[in-house]
């Protein structure tokens, strides 16, 4: 047993090493997210309050640009935070239900914005006498809004309230995970549609194809768009940055691993060496069983 401990202390060690160094990876793809979707946040104000006409509620084309600038705060930029609010490892000292609120909490922030957006581009319409819902834009817009909703009223009937039955969430969770990436997909596309029709539409002195300077402006923010949309993706479908079950955190915390532990532990599990990882995801299965059972 003495002879055995001086490498069961190297491998710690090394996982230990590993585990930190797949935190950094993640605190790199997290910062760059965050300011490519703040970014964004930026550009489209900048574009609406120098190129046009800014920010008001008349009808006019200044209550139109409350559309494009609700959109990418609440539809993209919350909806991006709301998806991998989970994977944050600060939050993991949380309960697994305060996370779920939270989550909830981002998206109905996120659906309430886009459907204030949505109000002011009928509202102008109106006013203009533009009839609605004519390009494609509008139609895959209006669907988002509405898939986004079901969306939302599914997850928390599913996950937020206890009666639910455990079979149930369990067969959903892979549908709600699905339609939740494919959502913010589409609206990112949907966004993208929506700027370069404006462009279109609203350039004409010089045109869009002349690449005015508005133009090269926007286009730039629909790249930032897309690249907060692929930094989002990738933060959340690495496995190796899920949030651990709320069992394998409580027993990590117990069992007398440490201070340094608790915080390296939950991202150790997916690097160590073949075995480690293959007995620990044997953990993760049987205690996500507790978890949800749990919560």
């Amino acid at each position: 047993m003495q002879t055995a401990a001086p490498g069961k202390s190297r491998r710690l060690a090394a996982a230990t090493l590993m585990a930190m160094e797949n935190l950094k990876r993640f605190l790199v793809a997290l910062c760059a997210a965050a300011a490519a979707g703040v970014a964004s946040i930026i550009f489209v104000l900048i574009w609406v309050l120098l190129y046009k006409e800014g920010l008001a509620w008349d009808g006019g084309l200044a209550e139109f640009n409350w559309h494009p600038v609700l959109i990418v705060i609440g539809f993209i930029f919350l909806q991006g935070m709301a998806i991998i609010v989970y994977r944050l490892p600060w939050t993991w000292q949380c309960s697994k239900l305060i996370m779920k609120f939270i989550h909830a909490g981002l998206n109905l922030l996120a659906f309430i914005l886009a459907v204030i957006a949505m109000v002011a581009v009928f509202d102008f319409h109106n006013n203009a006498k533009i009839p609605n819902m004519y390009s494609l834009h509008s139609w895959l817009g209006l669907i988002a809004v509405i898939l986004y909703c079901l969306q939302l009223v599914l997850g928390v009937g599913m996950y937020l309230i206890p009666i639910t039955p455990v079979s149930w969430r369990a067969a959903f969770m892979p549908l709600h995970v699905y339609g939740g990436l494919l959502l913010f997909t589409s609206v990112i596309a949907v966004a993208l549609m929506g700027i370069t029709e404006k462009l279109i539409f609203g350039l004409s002195n010089p045109k869009y194809k002349d690449s005015p300077p508005e133009a090269v402006f926007v286009n730039i923010l629909g790249v930032l768009l897309v690249v907060f949309g692929a930094l989002i993706l990738w933060i959340a479908t690495r496995t190796s940055w899920k949030r651990p079950s709320d069992q394998i955190l409580h027993t990590r915390h117990t069992n007398g691993g440490g201070e340094d532990n608790t915080k390296v532990g939950p991202v150790l599990c997916q690097l160590s060496d073949g075995t480690d990882a293959e007995a620990c995801g044997d953990v993760r299965r049987r205690s996500a069983k507790l978890d949800d059972q749990a919560n």
